[in-house]
């Protein structure tokens, strides 16, 4: 029993610190453009096994992340684009994998490419780089992601149509950069979902809740550290008691 007890309380302990990591994480993103929230949740498991079956520790369970939308930002940067509801923007990153996102501020690179902040190339619709030659000015970007610009003295320029993919949320997997995946491959792009120039979305975390949210965390880890101490003092009297009977 006290086997168990100390076993449990100690692996509660370690993955109470995992939930305040993935909290603290959420607070670090509160302000970062299309981010979405962390959840995690914990399940105890008992071991089987030889001289086990007195023990059971805890593991993740469900984890993944709130796909409610954030707050919309009306910027009126020509750059900034949002999604109207569902969908996501597919970028690639350094490595050539693509990826999704809600983060809709665009910069143009000194290559001429449409980046994310952090880097990413927004990818067009034929699977390329969204490219502006530096010759085109004003872009526009239409409802359905198409991207045009105008040169002085010519009629406007077609520049490509974003790529833009509906899929259920629950198929994707968040990677270790934040970007999420679909099972490895690209997916389609979709003439459904649509976008707003001059706007991007915020993160989706909020704030209260996050700080209540750690401080319940860091009273769990203390609550489970001590029931570890406690488990080590009832040995101990145990232990003591044992000594006596054999006096």
């Amino acid at each position: 029993m006290l086997d168990r007890f100390a076993y449990t309380a100690m692996t509660g302990a370690k993955h109470a610190m995992g939930q305040l990591a993935n909290t603290t994480n959420n607070l670090a993103n509160a302000q970062t453009p299309g981010f979405r929230e962390m959840l995690a949740s914990f399940r105890a498991v008992p071991i089987t096994g030889a001289s086990a079956d007195s023990r059971a520790f805890v593991v993740d369970s469900t984890p993944g992340s709130n796909f409610t939308e954030g707050a919309l930002v009306v910027s009126e940067d020509p750059f900034d684009v949002a999604l109207v509801g569902g969908g996501f923007f597919s970028v690639r990153r350094s490595d050539g994998s693509e990826a999704y996102t809600r983060a809709g501020k665009m910069v143009l690179g000194s290559d001429g490419v449409l980046r994310a902040t952090n880097g990413n190339a927004f990818v067009n619709a034929d699977g390329g780089d969204l490219e502006v030659p530096e010759s085109v000015k004003n872009i526009v970007i239409t409802p359905d992601g198409v991207v045009r610009g105008n040169v002085p003295g010519q009629q406007p320029v077609y520049l490509g149509r974003m790529k833009l993919v509906d899929v259920n949320p629950r198929e994707l997997d968040r990677g270790l950069d934040g970007l999420f995946e679909y099972s490895g491959f690209p997916l389609e792009a979709s003439d459904k979902v649509r976008v707003r120039q001059g706007a991007y979305e915020m993160s989706n975390v909020n704030v209260a809740e996050a700080m209540v949210d750690m401080i319940e965390q860091n009273r769990m880890f203390d609550l489970n550290l001590r029931l570890v101490q406690l488990a080590e003092q009832n040995a101990r009297s145990a232990g003591a008691l044992f000594s006596l009977s054999r006096v």
